[in-house]
């Protein structure tokens, strides 16, 4: 019981002196989507809205999926990886099948980060394949086994 009043009043003296354990992240500024966000564009908030970011530091070389406003906190579902293929960019499209490795150009038609499947059109068959974008930028295609 003792111990219990002791982690009580610990608590009370804490909140009173404005101790804060759950924050939030949110934008200072409005900031359009496929934003790169930098630490000068967010601050915390003290109020806690289940799946928002919790830290500057997890939001910063993060980019904006959606607009973003102001007195709002931001969702783990609105930030990600920056994207490194853009839509109608140039890609190497690449596939490795043990000793065979065939390498051509393609024309992307998505845009995706590093590790997320993006289309692409083979530029010279004019055939849309999938692949998955490397860290390179490069994309890598293959044929789905059973």
């Amino acid at each position: 019981m003792l111990r219990a009043t002791a982690l009580f009043s610990l608590l009370v003296v804490m909140l009173a002196a404005g101790a804060v354990f759950a924050q939030s992240v949110q934008p200072v500024r409005a900031i359009r989507a496929q934003t790169v966000l930098a630490p000068e564009d967010l601050t915390l908030a003290e109020a806690t809205v289940p799946g928002a970011v919790g830290a500057i530091e997890l939001a910063v070389g993060q980019e904006s999926k959606v607009a973003l406003y102001p007195g709002r906190p931001i969702l783990e579902s609105q930030i990600g990886a920056p994207a490194l293929v853009e839509r109608n960019a140039m890609v190497r499209m690449s596939f490795v099948d043990g000793p065979l490795r065939i390498v051509t150009e393609g024309r992307a038609l998505d845009r995706a980060a590093a590790g997320e499947p993006v289309r692409v059109m083979n530029l010279a068959s004019r055939q849309t394949v999938t692949g998955t974008v490397a860290p390179d930028g490069s994309i890598e295609v293959g044929t789905q086994t059973p």
